[in-house]
């Protein structure tokens, strides 16, 4: 029953008593109500009954309905979407509609609102899925070059997976990259079964062979096989060759692998014992070393070894005197964990060499960049200019020498057939590197050769005249023709130049190293129409896979413990609208 308080409220303009017992009447629709002490249900009812009704305020205070709306169909509908793209940018498990805190955090927010079930989630995100895959079709079909990288991953529930990037440069000279499948893989990995499911996904989405310029992989003889099998150009991915080239040299030097392991060891100590962590702190306070923890290395990534060495003599007194206080370690344990005086000292000679290969790598791992251009100038740096033999410990010369020694045979930069691999005709179209002064005179000519073959090839294909830069009437930057070259006879007209727009764009000089690739073409696309569509094809070509590898990453937070049975067309789909939907 109401209480006198609760009679004074203005929800009870609204209400009435109904005879005996827990229950109010609606003096405009005459609709019976519960009454349990909560006007809750009361607020519900004029809000979606009768929605032009206003409460009148009592003082300061005004009731929530005051302020609230009608949860229409339309509303509701929007609200549902954003629910489903909160489950695939976040990577939010499908079931979060029936999280306790989810309802009554939408109930709070929207009390008018009905969520929707799970299985409404999942239907809701299979056509996001169809109308995101639509325009991303609808844009690659005017597209006239794309990249493709792949890789195969496991996930959490040792299904095997393929994920397929691509890569291309749009009408504004603008770097585009988005997921086009992950495809479940139920077969063995042979290269027919790689090629078979690659050809496949360029069919679904109307990539044809003409239009797609290569396929980055990395150096696993099954995808090199698949990928030399396919109608694209074939190339392993920058950043794990040069990794494998780094591995040679730490195979080399066995020592590196024992101070590696002891290294290791050391750090896992401060990991898994709190004392020994916060007597770190506490010496980190006395002596003023950066406060940084230590640092793990990881097997599958070399600059890993990099950081641990480059923290740990960062923070080497700091962590000798945790061992030499007994108090926060055993006399036993400090004995197995001390590194020798030989350790410290090679670690700070190869400290500045793991530096130097840290940055080469990074540098080639960028999305945004002209990647593949760089790979051949930056490799040749490295072998020319900082990989030499110095003065210093044995074990670091030995290393420097090996890795120059593996980077020279696997990217083979003084091999003539080297000068017709998608890197160096990209290094070729990128106005910095242009001159391809980081090679040797013969393997320059070779370039130049090849490069004069695909313009041919290029300039047939869009039917443009021989030695012709002029453009028809009506195209982007064309100019009338000129009766100048009439009245000033033949003897005038003679003198004029005849070089090709080949010719004309490579006798320019090269641009300064912080000039936009891109942002020179753009300015350029006009007096250089069938260079401007090789440098689409070629330079849209990243250096590495690094794109298929962050998808994994994105993987491992969707296919967890408490989603290990989850469809692998689920999986597909919601990591294709994770990596594709705006942000």
């Amino acid at each position: 029953m109401a209480t006198s308080k609760d009679l004074q409220s203005p929800m009870w303009e609204f209400f009435e008593k109904n005879g005996e017992g827990n229950k109010v009447k609606c003096s405009i629709c005459q609709t019976e109500l519960a009454y349990n002490g909560s006007t809750w249900s009361m607020v519900n009812h004029i809000r979606l009954k009768h929605p032009s009704e206003k409460l009148r305020t009592t003082g300061q205070q005004q009731t929530m309905l005051a302020f609230a709306r009608c949860c229409d169909k339309a509303w509701g509908e929007k609200i549902t979407n954003f629910i489903v793209e909160m489950v695939a940018l976040d990577m939010q498990p499908l079931s979060i509609v029936e999280d306790v805190g989810f309802k009554r955090l939408v109930e709070y927010l929207e009390p008018g609102y009905s969520i929707p079930s799970r299985k409404t989630i999942t239907t809701r995100v299979g056509k996001m899925y169809q109308d995101c895959g639509s325009k991303t079709k609808h844009q690659l079909l005017h597209t006239p070059h794309v990249e493709l990288t792949t890789d195969c991953w496991t996930s959490l529930n040792t299904m095997s997976y393929m994920t397929v990037t691509c890569h291309f440069i749009d009408e504004a000279w603008e770097m585009q990259l988005c997921v086009l499948a992950t495809q479940n893989m139920e077969e063995s990995h042979t290269a027919d079964y790689i090629e078979k499911e690659l050809n496949t996904i360029v069919v679904e989405w109307m990539l044809e062979s003409a239009r797609v310029s290569a396929c980055i992989h990395d150096n696993a003889a099954n995808m090199i096989k698949a990928n030399q099998a396919c109608d694209w150009e074939s190339v392993s991915c920058g950043a794990h060759t040069i990794e494998l080239a780094i591995n040679d040299g730490f195979k080399a030097v066995p020592c590196l692998e024992r101070i590696v392991g002891a290294c290791s060891k050391l750090v896992a100590h401060f990991h898994h014992s709190t004392k020994a962590m916060l007597a770190l702190r506490v010496k980190q306070e006395q002596m003023a070393p950066p406060h940084h923890t230590v640092t793990q290395c990881s097997k599958t990534r070399w600059n890993s070894v990099y950081l641990m060495f480059a923290r740990l003599l960062k923070q080497r007194w700091a962590v000798t005197a945790v061992l030499s206080d007994r108090s926060a370690t055993k006399a036993g344990d400090a004995r197995n964990l001390e590194l020798r005086d030989d350790y410290w000292r090679i670690m700070e000679e190869m400290e500045p060499v793991l530096k130097l290969l840290d940055m080469a790598t990074t540098m080639i791992c960028g999305e945004e960049a002209v990647s593949l251009s760089v790979v051949y100038p930056m490799v040749c740096g490295l072998m020319n200019d900082h990989l030499q033999p110095t003065d210093g410990d044995r074990t670091v010369t030995t290393f420097v020498n090996t890795v120059r020694e593996s980077l020279a045979t696997r990217f083979l930069p003084w091999d003539i057939e080297t000068a017709s691999k998608p890197a160096i005709v990209a290094a070729v179209l990128n106005p910095r590197y242009k001159k391809l002064r980081f090679l040797s005179s013969n393997v320059k000519a070779a370039a130049k050769t090849h490069m004069e073959a695909i313009f041919e090839e290029e300039r047939e294909k869009t039917g443009a005249e021989p030695d012709s830069p002029e453009q028809e009437d009506g195209e982007p930057n064309a100019k009338k023709p000129s009766d100048m070259p009439f009245l000033l006879g033949a003897s005038y007209t003679e003198e004029e130049s005849t070089e090709s727009e080949l010719e004309r764009c490579f006798s320019l000089p090269a641009s300064n190293l912080d000039v936009n690739p891109l942002a020179w073409w753009k300015a350029h696309e006009g007096e250089y129409p069938i260079m401007s569509n090789l440098a689409r094809r070629f330079l849209c070509i990243p250096a590495t896979s690094l794109l298929s590898e962050r998808v994994f990453s994105a993987a491992g937070r969707l296919v967890t413990r408490l989603r290990s049975r989850l469809l692998p067309e689920n999986v597909s789909m919601l990591i294709f609208l994770n990596q594709n939907l705006p942000r």
